[in-house]
């Protein structure tokens, strides 16, 4: 077992040495933004810090060993995220649970970013024309239960970026690894997952095609096409503890931790708590925190809070989420979601 786990943390190591160059210098200059973007409210409402204990097809984007522990044959998630500058992110999930298998899970986000006005050099105050840009993610997960105590599980995504007359196409893998009850304490688990690790992506489009006209009018007007540089995929490393507690029949208690690397911008601590009633009610706060965000300008998100609502409806295993997120500059983030296991 445990060359298992080392294998397995090494295996999730060896491709990576360039997220040990994460530096706050770098932010802003990679590719596909949107893949940071996390969804799900339970896991947000705990401050991103679930990378031991994440559960259900949202476990597809925090990571896709969670999707192993699904106990449903067929399970739902839908969420709708309000997030920063009226920008929206809609996220449809679904897994399937084969015995002898593993699990099988598919994942859509996408970005509703609305009309923007078309703008050029003689017009900058607008053509009269309106583009919108389609930002989206597909992610299709395996995971596997390969002990009593170790999942495994594996993502690979088809990134698409398109904008008026340019677009760009790419794709990434994440793989993740959630051992339980470790070191033999049962509700201790230990998670590590790296994401989005893929070639560089670069925007192609008749939108690059420029008309050139000699400034002396010696020849004819032409066209060249400008070549769009090549941008790395924001590639992260991270490790997360979680443990559950009960307190008598009725009382639930979580905690989550965890640490990312990302190789655009400086290190994350996460910390997550969740208390839980009766497998009905849940409350949940959490916090993102990077010590190099000195100024309020470094990071925009602040303190995390959400509810659950679990109910069994004859066979139906049905949950609605929120949460909430500070936001500095930008109105808060309210997240919502219902999953459905049958």
């Amino acid at each position: 077992m445990k060359r298992l786990i080392v294998f397995s943390l090494c295996l999730l190591l060896a491709g990576t040495p360039s997220l040990l160059a994460g530096s706050g210098n770098r932010t802003g200059t990679n590719s596909a933004s949107e893949l940071l973007i996390p969804i799900g409210p339970r896991d947000i409402a705990m401050g991103n810090s679930t990378v031991a204990i994440t559960s259900g097809p949202e476990a597809i984007f925090w990571n896709p060993a969670g999707t192993a522990g699904i106990q449903h044959g067929v399970t739902l998630f839908a969420s709708h995220m309000d997030y920063i500058a009226d920008i929206g992110v809609e996220c449809l999930s679904a897994s399937v649970r084969l015995e002898d298998f593993g699990t099988l899970g598919l994942q859509f986000k996408a970005l509703s970013v609305g009309d923007i006005p078309v703008t050029t050099a003689q017009t900058p105050d607008g053509t009269g024309q309106t583009f919108s840009p389609l930002f989206f993610t597909l992610g299709l997960t395996y995971g596997r239960q390969l002990t009593d105590r170790v999942r495994v599980g594996v993502t690979t995504k088809l990134i698409s970026e398109q904008m008026a007359d340019v677009s760009a196409t790419g794709f990434a893998f994440d793989a993740g690894v959630i051992y339980d009850n470790l070191a033999g304490l049962q509700g201790l688990s230990f998670g590590v997952v790296v994401k989005n690790i893929g070639p560089q992506i670069k925007f192609e489009g008749p939108g690059l095609n420029v008309e050139a006209i000699s400034s002396d009018l010696s020849r004819e007007a032409y066209t060249y096409k400008v070549d769009a540089a090549s941008f790395e995929l924001p590639s992260t490393i991270e490790l997360g503890v979680g443990y559950r507690n009960m307190v008598g029949e009725d009382n639930a208690f979580t905690v989550s931790a965890a640490f990312q690397n990302n190789n655009f911008t400086d290190d994350a601590y996460r910390g997550g708590l969740e208390y839980g009633f009766q497998n009905l009610l849940f409350l949940r706060g959490g916090y993102d925190y990077s010590p190099s965000a000195t100024d309020v300008r470094e990071n925009i998100f602040g303190p995390s809070f959400g509810a659950g609502i679990h109910a069994i409806v004859g066979n139906t295993d049905v949950t609605f989420d929120y949460a909430y997120r500070s936001v500095n500059f930008f109105s808060a983030n309210h997240v919502f979601a219902v999953k459905i296991g049958l």
